[in-house]
């Protein structure tokens, strides 16, 4: 149900009646496992009898069927790359398991099933992929007008059949509110089975864990679990991982880094919580004022804030940083982070420098190619595309232009 609605009745995010507590010995014997195994192990208690142990062990497999590498940067800071799924970003992992989830639940649905997303940037590309011409499913991707990068535009615009592209004249938060604003008025639409594939749907932010688990299980120093530094935007990639943590998973602290757009930084910093209008920054997918899944992260530590704060530190990173450390990593060790993972590079340095005892990793969410019109002016210097990148900056764009209210959303659904 909770798949297949994506919102809650009552307009609030769905979240599991209980923390699964994974078995110690298993986590001690991590090693021993391969990505499907580990990725079946987490999700089955989330699962529990919806959908068939064969099936589901089918769906892990195919959503973690390529490689999610441990990369050592230097002595005390290793990279997780997420980025080697077929839309080089982190959240192909949790698209294609939504999209395989939800084919299942809706397989009898006799209604035209219509997935409502919208996307700061990589959420586009992933969910745009994982749903590509899969049978009485339509795809509406809500993006911001000119602010999302032009690899990421062409991966959300260009496929066409059953995905259609919204160019929002606005913020990824009002795209955000539009998607919240017509599943409230989702009896208006009788004709239509609306759900949603943004990480407010449990079936796209639950398998965020498997990251954790990948990390840890590539982790040496089993006796001293890593600091995690976690590039956060809308804030479900970052309460995955603390759900994981939650349910057993050894991890030192986590680091909300956080670009300009400061919302949580200043309220973990001992201000209120005061929700701020998104500003443009070079880390775009992270260009988030309001974010919806840090109401999650409240509930994993039941509000309890001297808890939370003990477990989770956050910072804000400028433009200005962002660009000096992705052009100092790359000079000095000849690894090249995206915007969002330089990000959260520099600010797991900045917390290893008062830690100096312990050591980390950041998440690199994405492939810098997607970035190159950031990237490359930083380094001096063009970066490698990928043949597949290559063919998709060819294609021609399909989007239409809407205004920034939930009635263009409604005008466009009633023509369906």
């Amino acid at each position: 149900m909770a798949t297949i609605n994506g919102l809650a009745p009552d307009k609030g995010l769905y979240f599991p009646e209980y923390i699964p507590q994974l078995d110690p010995t298993w986590i001690q014997k991590i090693n021993d496992y391969s990505k499907e195994a580990i990725a079946f192990e987490v999700i089955k208690p989330y699962i529990g009898e919806c959908i068939p142990a064969t099936l589901l062990q089918k769906i892990v497999e195919e959503t973690v069927n390529f490689s999610i590498p441990l990369v050592l940067i230097n002595n005390s800071i290793a990279s997780l790359e997420l980025f080697h799924g077929p839309t080089l970003a982190f959240k192909d992992v949790g698209a294609r398991f939504m999209s395989r989830c939800l084919g299942y639940f809706v397989r009898e649905q006799p209604k035209k099933v219509t997935v409502l997303v919208a996307t700061s940037g990589d959420t586009g590309g992933a969910v745009a992929n994982g749903f590509f011409d899969v049978p009485n499913v339509e795809v509406i991707i809500l993006y911001p007008s000119g602010k999302v990068s032009t690899v990421q535009e062409k991966q959300l615009t260009t496929l066409g059949k059953n995905i259609h592209a919204l160019e929002v004249k606005g913020s990824f938060d009002d795209c955000q509110q539009m998607v919240k604003t017509i599943f409230t008025e989702a009896a208006d639409f009788p004709q239509l089975f609306l759900t949603s594939a943004n990480s407010i749907n449990v079936a796209r932010w639950l398998p965020q864990q498997f990251y954790y688990f990948y990390a840890y299980q590539q982790w040496e120093d089993k006796k001293n679990p890593p600091v995690v530094s976690v590039p956060s935007g809308n804030f479900g990639n970052i309460c995955a991982g603390i759900l994981a943590e939650a349910s057993g998973l050894p991890i030192a602290h986590f680091i909300a880094a956080c670009n300009a757009n400061d919302t949580v930084p200043t309220f973990l910093n001992g201000n209120e919580y005061f929700i701020k209008k998104a500003v443009p920054t070079l880390s775009n997918a992270m260009d988030v004022g309001n974010p919806s899944n840090f109401v999650r992260i409240l509930e994993i530590f039941q509000q309890q804030l001297p808890r939370l704060k003990e477990k989770i530190s956050s910072v804000s990173i400028n433009d200005e940083e962002t660009a000096a450390v992705l052009k100092k990593v790359f000079a000095e060790y000849g690894y090249l982070l995206d915007p969002h993972g330089a990000v959260g590079y520099l600010a797991l340095e900045k917390y290893l420098t008062n830690h100096p005892t312990q050591k980390g990793i950041f998440i690199e969410t994405a492939h810098p190619v997607k970035f190159f019109d950031v990237v490359e002016p930083i380094i001096g210097q063009q970066i490698n595309v990928p043949e597949t990148i290559q063919a998709q900056l060819q294609l021609q764009k399909k989007a239409m232009m809407i205004e920034n209210d939930a009635a263009a959303l409604r005008a466009y659904l009633e023509k369906l």
